[in-house]
């Protein structure tokens, strides 16, 4: 048997120039440092990414109802969004937020792709509308981006360090107000860490992380780590809104020699698309995983049609359909679907919410024996009583049913009537009544009212067991 020798200068397989957008071909780190392209898209993104900077920063300051707006109290397990307080026990209203919440993204990414990506991730907004600027600040690359001439100095490093740890901060402490609230917040920043090492600590891990990301990680987070770039393909069809270049209208490139009868597209192969992208992809290639649909890519080729005299929109929020020369689409099956989904999750959860009394409560009967049959003909039911006060004040609770019932009703434990505000308690109780109540079937249906002191009050419906 006789092998065959490979040529030492004969590759098996040669290496593209860049494995992944930000890997070069021998492995190493490929740092991304796009030139700024300021047109018509990016004009509108900044202020947008401004705008939502200044709501996020806000938020935890604004009430609703002497409430928060937004607090996610994860150790008091309770949650504050939009002014109404929801606890661990409304599992059906959680449920109902969160698949709403999914499928607008999904519905969202269906019409117009990935534009929350590129226009509302907070990844995006402060990646490209703040450190990035502060980069080429300190690289002396203001207003234009790319690379700079020269690396930057040890102090200018230093002092470009200094600014991310006062920014991240200021993030990170925003972030945690999210979840803590802006009172508990300021004595925590007042005190010594000493006195609260676990907030500390969290604190610093979160400025950290932050700036492992902003200084690091960067655009590798939309690449690597999101999931949301892996979903679109199954989001995504082919009438969906994306940035897209119009390969049809693009190809042939100019550059470069062509037969005299050969028609040439218009792109010019500039490669202007590829140096502004903040993910360091081209775009021509078509729809790929990587494109945060931050419309950089349609400003720089927007300047250089209107320098060659060809007309704007080369690349363009397009479809892949309508790239293709097919009719746009607004009513598919996607469409359709998704907002009447989403309709009846919002209808449910509206209807949830506006249902809500001051307090929850349920009837749970105790193990053991079904009833007891006392020396007085009366029958003892025993049940727990669960009670949960949703509302800011303390509350006493009382019980109730109709008078021709003959109810008698005893609460074991009388203290536990009596909750703080945002408190669950269980509270033993017995229910006698008169033997004849469940006199043929052995049950009897029966409805009792719970009251607090604030007039709220809620029907509980069940069955009281006794002799036949």
């Amino acid at each position: 048997m006789t092998s065959k020798t490979v040529p030492e200068n004969d590759a098996l397989l040669d290496a593209p120039d860049h494995v992944l957008s930000t890997l070069e071909k021998d492995g190493s780190r490929r740092w991304l440092r796009p030139k700024l392209a300021p047109g018509f898209w990016w004009h509108k993104r900044r202020i947008i990414a401004y705008m939502l900077m200044v709501i996020f920063v806000a938020i935890p300051h604004l009430q609703v109802n002497n409430k928060p707006l937004i607090l996610l109290d994860i150790a008091a397990r309770k949650f504050t969004i939009f002014g109404r307080t929801f606890l661990p026990t409304d599992t059906m209203l959680l449920a109902l937020l969160i698949l709403t919440v999914l499928f607008s993204i999904v519905l969202v990414t269906a019409v117009a792709g990935r534009v929350w990506c590129g226009w509302a991730c907070p990844q995006t907004v402060y990646m490209e509308f703040l450190f990035r600027p502060i980069d080429r600040l300190f690289e002396g690359t203001k207003g234009k981006g790319g690379k700079p001439k020269k690396g930057m100095n040890g102090a200018l490093q230093v002092a470009r360090f200094a600014v991310y740890v006062v920014l991240c901060a200021f993030l990170a402490h925003t972030f945690l107000a999210y979840f803590v609230g802006v009172e508990r917040l300021s004595e925590w920043v007042q005190r010594s860490p000493v006195e609260h090492p676990v907030p500390f600590f969290v604190m610093v891990f979160t400025v950290g992380l932050m700036l492992f990301d902003f200084m690091f990680f960067r655009e590798q987070l939309c690449l690597i780590a999101c999931p949301y770039g892996r979903f679109q393909s199954v989001m995504l069809d082919e009438q969906s809104m994306v940035v897209a270049y119009d390969h049809i209208r693009g190809e042939p490139r100019k550059k470069g020699k062509h037969a005299p009868d050969e028609k040439v597209g218009d792109c010019v192969d500039c490669n202007q698309c590829v140096v502004v992208c903040p993910t360091g992809i081209d775009i021509r290639k078509g729809l790929q995983m990587e494109c945060i649909n931050c419309t950089q890519c349609i400003d720089a080729c927007d300047s250089v049609m209107e320098k060659v005299g060809s007309p704007t929109g080369l690349i363009r929020y397009s479809s892949q359909d309508s790239i293709a020369g097919k009719v746009r689409r607004l009513f598919r099956a996607r469409t359709i679907v998704y907002p009447l989904i989403l309709l009846c999750l919002m209808t449910g959860l509206v209807f949830a919410i506006s249902t809500k009394t001051g307090f929850d409560s349920r009837i749970i009967r105790q193990t053991g024996a079904p009833f007891t049959l006392l020396p007085s003909l009366k029958v003892s039911n025993q049940f727990r009583l669960r009670l949960v006060n949703r509302t800011d004040e303390t509350q006493s609770y009382s019980l109730s049913a109709e008078p021709d019932l003959g109810l008698g009703f005893e609460v074991m434990d009388p203290d536990k009537m009596t909750m703080d505000a945002g408190k669950s308690q269980l509270v033993p109780i017995n229910i006698t009544f008169d033997a004849s109540l469940t006199r043929g079937s052995g049950r009897k249906e029966v409805t009792v009212t719970v009251k607090d002191s604030s007039d709220n009050q809620r029907e509980l419906d069940f069955y009281l067991l006794g002799p036949r």
